[in-house]
């Protein structure tokens, strides 16, 4: 099946890993599960899509600590719906420090939140740093190669499954779309409560 107008191979080899960077940077599983899968079906480089994932992760959580450590007293009075994500972040960080520091990017929904409470904490920054990339290579590593797991899963289903990548593609960003607005609407309603 030829699609007129829609050459998803140039626009993955030409975008896929700054997309990944990115989409890592703001808070993306799902970019990076897309990445892998990009990766199996030979647009990306599984390697160079763990990298860049590496990369937006560990940025984003360093400018996320900077954020707590620098500006957290500033950027709480001007969200103070924040508060009850901070506290529930701050619980865990006092009762699972460590894991807390090594695992927080596979907690949903509170990736962003525990990075800028660890900055906020007495933790000091360089103990951070080296839990952050230890974390940022393990995360990378395992959730780029889940996507790349997950397109033999999918070949293994469909055949021929070059007829329908875009159609895959576009249910995995539906999904991670849809994901994310239930998270984010979840967020709304406990703020509003």
């Amino acid at each position: 099946m030829v699609r007129e107008g829609v050459d998803i191979e140039s626009i993955i080899e030409t975008y896929g890993y700054v997309a990944v960077l990115i989409g890592t940077f703001l808070e993306g599983e799902t970019i990076l599960v897309m990445g892998g899968f990009a990766a199996h079906q030979g647009y990306l480089h599984l390697s160079w899509v763990i990298a860049a994932a590496f990369v937006g992760t560990l940025f984003g959580d360093q400018l996320y600590f900077y954020l707590g450590r620098r500006h957290s007293q500033a950027l709480l009075a001007r969200r103070p719906l924040w508060q009850a994500k901070i506290d529930r972040a701050h619980g865990l960080l006092e009762r699972y420090q460590y894991p807390i520091l090594l695992g927080f990017r596979f907690l949903y929904g509170l990736r962003t939140v525990i990075p800028f409470v660890i900055g906020m904490s007495r933790i000091p920054t360089g103990l951070f740093v080296v839990l952050n990339i230890v974390g940022a290579v393990v995360w990378a590593i395992l959730i780029g190669t889940a996507g790349y797991l997950f397109g033999h899963a999918v070949e293994a289903v469909i055949a021929d499954i070059k007829h329908y990548e875009l159609e895959v593609f576009a249910l995995v960003g539906t999904v991670g779309f849809f994901l994310w607005l239930l998270h984010f609407r979840g967020r709304k309603k406990a703020g509003s409560a």
